[in-house]
Order: C-alpha cells, then sequence, then structure tokens
C-alpha cells in the first residue's frame, strides 16, 4: 500500500509571509492539525498546531516562518504506509509532506494511517467480522483448512493476514470474512482443533 492511495492530495498551503493567526484560521476551517508552507510550490516548512499553541497571544503578529519546522521529512507517493508509520513513529511526529520532483503534491497524517490499518483488520468493510486463531492444535496446521471450514459454513472469505509477534510461542492468523451467522464459523474452526482467540 503506496501513500499516494491514503494521501490528501493538494492540501491547503500557507505562504511564508502569512501569519500564524491566519495559519490558525485555516486549520480551524479545515480540522486538521499539519499546515504546509508553501512557495511557488516548494516546500519551505511545516506547521503544526502545537508550534502555533507555543505562540498564543502573539499570533497576529509572528509570521510562520517564526513557528514552523524548517525542512521537514518528506516522503514520496511511492513510498509504502509501512515505511510512512515507521518514519512517524522513529521521529514522533504526525503528519508527513508529500514530494514529487520538488513539488507538494499532499499529506499524510496518523488519521490516515489508521483508516489503512482499520481497512486492512476488516474493520472497515461493512458486515465483516475478523477472527484470530491459532494452528497449532489443529488438525491440519495449514491456514487453507481454516478458510475451507469458514467457506463451508457459508462464510464469504474477504482477507488475511498474520501478527508478527507470537502468542505462546506460535503464530496469530487473522482472516476477515462475511457471514450471515458468526457462530457456526465458530464451532466449525473449534471442532477441527483451531484454537480461536477471539472475534472483532
Amino acid at each position: 500500500m503506496l501513500v499516494a492511495g491514503r494521501m490528501t492530495k493538494n492540501p491547503a498551503t500557507a505562504s511564508p509571509r502569512e501569519s500564524l493567526a491566519d495559519a490558525e484560521a485555516k486549520m480551524n476551517a479545515g480540522n486538521f492539525r499539519h499546515l504546509p508552507i508553501v512557495e511557488n510550490g516548494k516546500l519551505l516548512g511545516i506547521l503544526s498546531d502545537h508550534d502555533i499553541r507555543q505562540h498564543q497571544g502573539h499570533l497576529r503578529d509572528t509570521r510562520v516562518t517564526g513557528a514552523m519546522t524548517d525542512n521537514p521529512i518528506v516522503v514520496t507517493p511511492e513510498t509504502t504506509m509501512e515505511e510512512a508509520a515507521e518514519i512517524m513513529l522513529e521521529r514522533k511526529i504526525s503528519g508527513l509532506p508529500v514530494v514529487q520532483n520538488e513539488k507538494l503534491v499532499g499529506i499524510i497524517t496518523t488519521t490516515d494511517l489508521l483508516a489503512a490499518f482499520l481497512e486492512i483488520f476488516g474493520t472497515a468493510e461493512e458486515n465483516a467480522t475478523r477472527i484470530d486463531l491459532m494452528l497449532e492444535r489443529a488438525e491440519s496446521r495449514e491456514l487453507p483448512a481454516a478458510l475451507q471450514v469458514i467457506q463451508g459454513a457459508g462464510g464469504e472469505v474477504l482477507g488475511l493476514g498474520t501478527y508478527r509477534d507470537r502468542w505462546d510461542e506460535e503464530r496469530v492468523y487473522y482472516v476477515v470474512f462475511r457471514s450471515a451467522a458468526v457462530e457456526p464459523v465458530i464451532a466449525g474452526l473449534r471442532a477441527k482443533g483451531f484454537r480461536v482467540l477471539g472475534t472483532h
């Protein structure tokens, strides 16, 4: 999953000559927390709501250049969402300008990352259920066998994956599916020896 598919394209910006009061008004109007500072399409810096709060009482007489982060860390549209998340976690920041050919083309934020996370885990899919399970005690210790059980109980498999960390030294798998009734799916999996950790 690439940043290009999740970023806010052509985000609101401010010029270096605008005041913090102007920037705050734009953020409030758009209900966002980051404002790229741009001149002639080139990114100069980025301003956050935290930066603005540091100058309360002087917003009208302080230019954005006096509070913005110069030369901010950026990503490109081809950066993966995983890479963007790693940068945000490592740098403790919640937004990254997206630049292509030295021009600002978008911005990616933690809100965008969370939305992608929910989609991957099936939460955003209507009438979908995610089931977490382990294979170590199953008759067949293979994920396709679990999928067959789900489909046999009338479930439509929408997605699957695995957790990176381990539970009781065994890998945890998740399957996202749609079904009119979840209980027959759970019962079918348990009958085949799969350890069902929970449904979401």
